[in-house]
């Protein structure tokens, strides 16, 4: 494959500034701010769209998507499958990075720390909040394993809603 020169692509970044006088006595405050001023803005889809990095048990890093759903002093909350590779690379190395990035607005925000899970008691209330069809999949799915063939996973997902029609759901205990 020839390189391709992409030294052509560059941009003006002029919409705002950022000091540390801006941030220094709360961050969180300030974060909570911009997070609001993204998820106002009519160019932002989904401004809990966060990128998760992780070392994975290759003791490489990691990178995916996945979705901010709670916020507060302890930290920041998305869910998983504790069985995926995301979370069997937590459990491994639970140092992890996240970055939220909002092109429209000329952000960005890093943040480093430790994930620990939270309580089975917010896993649970998180869950039970989602749609049927998402309570459904994640009983279902064995997320990051590869299948044979989706109508498998279709079968399984048809059977369980027959099951649970008319009843609660629980949430599966290597999910939160």
């Amino acid at each position: 494959m020839k390189n391709q020169d992409l030294g052509h692509l560059r941009k003006s970044y002029t919409k705002s500034e950022l000091t540390v006088v801006d941030i220094e006595n709360n961050p969180m405050s300030f974060f909570k701010k911009w997070f609001e001023e993204a998820s106002e803005h009519p160019e932002i889809e989904e401004a809990n769209a966060m990128t998760l990095a992780t070392l994975g048990l290759d003791d490489f890093p990691k990178a995916r998507i996945v979705l901010l759903k709670a916020l507060s002093v302890e930290g920041f909350e998305f869910y998983t499958n504790y069985l995926s590779e995301k979370g069997l690379s937590i459990a491994h190395h639970a140092k992890v990075g996240l970055s939220f990035f909002w092109p429209a607005l000329e952000r960005q925000v890093i943040i480093k720390g430790e994930a620990k899970k939270v309580s089975g008691e917010s896993s649970t209330a998180y869950f039970k909040s989602r749609p049927i069809g998402s309570q459904l999949g994640a009983v279902v799915s064995e997320q990051s394993k590869v299948i044979s063939d989706r109508s498998i996973l279709e079968a399984k997902l048809s059977a369980l809603a027959m099951e649970f029609k008319d009843k609660e759901i629980d949430r599966p205990e290597h999910w939160g």
